[in-house]
């Protein structure tokens, strides 16, 4: 089974610039799609972005044009780059494995971004 190591999260302003990783461990990592999501205080966790085991790529309207997913199949590491921050983007970030549509129920640490002047 696929674990998942979130990282690159912390304090910054906002207009400011973060660039979040993801490190895959435990299967055949290019097999896989993978998403972000991010959850607020008092919010239901969302889904903001995902990168397919194809290369399609999808955004939530409220993170496109200004965040980024990508992914290195031979480090096993999807990453997304945030710009252009705002005190709303401030959440833990998840990422999750899924296939055939289905995400994982089992989640990592995550990583705290907060945005905040």
């Amino acid at each position: 089974q696929v674990q998942v190591v979130e990282s690159g999260g912390g304090l910054v302003q906002p207009g400011g610039s973060l660039r979040l990783s993801c490190k895959a461990s435990g299967s055949i990592f290019s097999f896989y799609d993978m998403g972000w999501y991010r959850q607020a205080p008092g919010k239901q966790r969302e889904l903001v972005a995902v990168i397919t085991s194809g290369g399609s790529i999808n955004y939530a309207d409220s993170v496109k044009d200004r965040f980024t997913i990508s992914r290195d199949n031979a480090k096993d590491t999807v990453y997304l780059q945030l710009n252009s921050l705002k005190p709303e983007d401030t959440a833990v970030y998840y990422c999750n494995v899924g296939v055939r549509g289905r995400w994982s129920d089992r989640w990592g640490q995550g990583t705290q971004v907060t945005v905040s002047s």
